[in-house]
C-alpha cells in the first residue's frame, strides 16, 4: 500500500521567493510579456484620459464660452459636440488596442510558461528513483500535473493580468489626482495600510487552504484512478458501493476545504469594498467642503477618476486567493522539481558486455522498512547460464532481479557485470545490456508493432519485430487480430488477455537482444500450453545470454543451470534441479507441494 502525500512544511518557502522561481519560466518568453506590459500601459493610461474628457464636457454644459477644447492632442481647438465624441472613439481605440496587446500577449506568456512547468515535472517524474514511486501514490502525481498547473495557471495568467492592469490603472489614477488635489489626494492614501493588512491576513489563510484543498483533490484523483484501473475486481468482488462510499467521502472532503476557502473570500472581499467605500465618501464630503476655486467641470473629473479606483483595488485584492492557490500549486510542484535525481554517477559504458553477472554478498533493506529483504546472497552467473530463484512470496525473489538495473540506490554487498561494479556504468547503458520481463506487464495505447519496439527499440525493422513475436509465440494471435501487428491494444492492452500481453513483454526482450535477461515470473500468466511453447522459444533466446529467471512453477525452470532456493532473503540452498531433488530439502518440498496440487 503506498504512503500517503507528506504532510506540508512547518515553514513554508516565502510567497516573493516562490513567486519569483515562477516568474523564471517567464525569461523565455520575455519579448512576449514585454508586448503585453506595454498594452496594459496603454489600457491604464485610457482612464484618467476618460475624466479629462467629462471635464470638457461638463464644463461646457456649464458655460458654453468653454465649449472648444483645449490642450487636447490632435483636437485642440475643436468644438465641443464634435470633439468630445471623437475624443471619446478614439480613447476607445486606444484603450481597445491596449487590451488585446496586455490580454493577448500576456496570454501567450502563460500559456508557454504553463507548457514549461509541465513538461520539466514531467521530466523529472521520468528521472526520479524508485523510492520516490514507492512513497507516492499515482493519484497525487497526476494530480500535481493536472489539477496544481492549472492553479499556477491562474498565478501566471490571470493574476499577473489583474496585477498589471489593475495596478497600472490604479497608478494613472492615482497620478491623475495628485496632479488635481494633491491635498484630497493624499487623505485617501491614508487608508491604504488598512487595506494592506486585509490582504496580508488573508494571503496567510488563502495559501493555508490551498495546500489542503491539494491534498484532497490528490486522494479524490488517486481513489477515481484505482477504481477505473480496477473496474473489474470491484464488480467481480461487488465493490461498487464501497467504491462509492471512498470517493463521496473524499469529493465531500475536497468540498468542505473548498467551500471554506470561499467563506475566506466572500467575507474578505465585502470587507475591503466596505472600508473603500467608506474612504469614498469622507473623499466625497471634503470635495464639497474644500471646493475653492475649482470648476464643475473639475470636480467631476476628480470624483469620477476617484469613483474608478475601487474596482481596480477591488479587483486586486481579490487576486490574493488566485495567487495564493497558484503558489501553493507551486510549491508542490517545485517540491518534486527538487527531488535529487536517480543516482548516477557512473562513466563506464561499453557497445556490448559478455553478460558475466556476479552477485557477492549482497544485503538489500527498503527505505524505512527495519528488516533486510536480502541478507548476504552471492551466486555467479556465467555467460549463456541460466541461474533460477525459487522460493515463497516475500522471499527476496523479485527485489533481486531489481537490484541489478539498479532500480534502487546501492545496497550492501556487489554486483558485478564483466568484473566492474553496476555503480561504474552510466544508467543509460547498463540498462542497454538488460532486457527485463516482469510478472506486471505495462503496455501503451499504441499498435503492437511499436508496443513490441517500444522506445529504444522504435528503429527496429518490421521483419525483425515479426521475428522476434513468432519467436515469443506471439503470431498466432496476433495475424488473428483484424489488422495484425498494427492493432491498437487499448489502456494496458486491455484488449489483449493476461498470457498475450506477457507473450508481448517477451517478445520485446527478445527484440532487445540484450547479452542479460532477466525473467521475473515471465511466464506465470500463460496457460500450459502457450508456456511449452514459449520455453522453447526461450532456450534459443537464452543460448549465449546470461539469463536470471525468478518463478513460481518449478516446471518452468527444470533445465537451470543453477537453481537457488531463497527464504526470508538467504539462500537456503543451491545445485541443479536433480541434485536438489535428490537431497530432499526445501526445494524438493516445493516440488512435491506444486505437483500435488496440479491438475490430474
Amino acid at each position: 500500500m503506498q504512503a500517503s502525500p507528506p504532510a506540508p512544511p512547518d515553514h513554508p518557502a516565502s510567497s516573493a521567493r516562490i513567486y519569483l522561481r515562477l516568474l523564471t519560466y517567464v525569461r523565455p518568453h520575455a519579448r512576449y510579456f514585454a508586448v503585453s506590459i506595454l498594452g496594459f500601459l496603454i489600457l491604464a493610461s485610457a482612464q484618467p484620459m476618460l475624466a479629462g474628457m467629462m471635464k470638457y464636457f461638463v464644463d461646457g454644459l456649464a458655460d458654453p464660452a468653454k465649449a472648444v477644447l483645449r490642450d487636447v492632442p490632435l483636437l485642440d481647438g475643436m468644438e465641443l459636440m464634435y470633439g468630445v465624441p471623437i475624443m471619446l472613439v478614439l480613447i476607445a481605440a486606444w484603450q481597445g488596442l491596449g487590451a488585446f496587446l496586455g490580454s493577448y500577449y500576456l496570454m501567450r506568456v502563460s500559456l508557454g510558461l504553463i507548457h514549461d512547468l509541465r513538461r520539466a515535472l514531467f521530466d523529472s517524474l521520468l528521472r526520479l528513483p524508485n523510492p520516490y514511486f514507492d512513497q507516492h501514490n499515482s493519484g497525487h502525481l497526476i494530480s500535481r500535473i493536472t489539477y496544481n498547473v492549472t492553479m499556477v495557471t491562474g498565478a501566471a495568467t490571470d493574476a499577473i493580468k489583474t496585477v498589471v492592469r489593475e495596478g497600472l490603472t490604479v497608478l494613472f489614477l492615482f497620478g491623475y489626482l495628485l496632479w488635481k488635489n494633491w491635498q484630497l489626494t493624499l487623505i485617501m492614501v491614508a487608508i491604504l495600510p488598512i487595506i494592506g493588512v486585509l490582504v496580508t491576513s488573508a494571503s496567510r489563510k488563502f495559501r493555508k487552504q490551498s495546500r489542503k484543498i491539494q491534498v484532497a483533490m490528490g486522494d479524490l484523483t488517486h481513489v477515481a484512478s484505482e477504481t477505473i484501473q480496477g473496474y473489474r475486481v470491484v464488480r467481480g468482488f461487488g465493490g461498487e458501493d464501497y467504491e462509492s462510499v471512498r470517493f463521496r467521502a473524499a469529493s465531500e472532503d475536497n468540498t468542505r476545504k473548498q467551500l471554506r476557502m470561499a467563506k475566506t473570500k466572500e467575507v474578505f472581499v465585502p470587507t475591503l469594498q466596505l472600508v473603500t467605500f467608506s474612504s469614498m465618501a469622507i473623499m466625497l464630503f471634503l470635495v464639497l467642503y474644500l471646493r475653492g476655486d475649482a470648476s464643475a467641470g473639475d470636480l467631476v473629473a476628480y470624483i469620477l477618476a476617484a469613483g474608478m479606483l475601487p474596482k481596480p483595488i477591488r479587483q486586486l485584492s481579490e487576486v490574493s486567493a488566485t495567487i495564493q492557490k497558484g503558489l501553493a500549486g507551486a510549491e508542490s510542484i517545485f517540491a518534486q522539481l527538487d527531488e535529487a535525481p536517480e543516482t548516477d554517477r557512473g562513466s563506464l559504458e561499453k557497445e556490448r558486455v559478455e553478460g558475466r553477472v556476479e552477485v557477492e554478498n549482497l544485503s538489500f533493506t527498503y527505505p524505512g522498512a527495519e528488516h533486510p529483504v536480502l541478507n548476504g546472497v552471492s551466486f555467479v552467473i556465467e555467460p549463456g547460464q541460466m541461474v533460477a530463484v525459487v522460493g515463497r512470496s516475500g522471499s527476496g525473489k523479485s527485489t533481486l532481479a531489481h537490484l541489478i538495473p539498479r532500480f534502487y540506490p546501492s545496497a550492501r554487498g556487489h554486483i558485478r557485470i564483466d568484473g566492474a561494479p553496476v555503480e561504474d556504468y552510466t544508467l543509460r547503458n547498463l540498462r542497454r545490456h538488460i532486457a527485463l520481463v516482469t510478472q506486471q506487464v505495462t503496455l501503451f495505447n499504441d499498435t503492437i508493432a511499436n508496443n513490441i519496439a517500444y522506445g529504444g527499440l522504435a528503429g527496429a525493422s518490421r521483419a525483425d519485430i515479426e521475428a522476434a513475436a513468432e519467436a515469443a509465440h506471439a503470431r498466432e494471435f496476433i495475424d488473428r487480430l483484424p489488422q495484425g501487428f498494427d492493432t491498437l491494444v487499448g489502456e494496458n492492452g486491455v484488449l489483449l488477455s493476461g498470457g498475450q500481453r506477457q507473450r508481448l513483454a517477451i517478445a520485446r526482450a527478445i527484440l532487445k537482444n540484450a547479452p542479460i535477461l532477466i525473467l521475473d515470473e515471465a511466464t506465470s500468466a500463460l496457460d500450459t500450453e502457450s508456456e511449452r511453447h514459449i520455453q522453447a522459444a526461450m532456450r534459443g533466446v537464452m543460448r549465449g545470454r546470461s539469463t536470471l529467471v525468478i518463478a513460481h512453477r518449478l516446471s518452468t525452470i527444470e533445465m537451470a543451470d543453477l537453481i537457488l532456493v531463497m527464504d526470508q532473503g538467504r539462500i537456503v540452498e543451491r545445485g541443479s534441479h536433480a541434485e536438489l531433488l535428490a537431497a530432499g530439502g526445501p526445494y524438493a518440498s516445493l516440488h512435491a507441494m506444486q505437483f500435488k496440487e496440479a491438475p490430474a
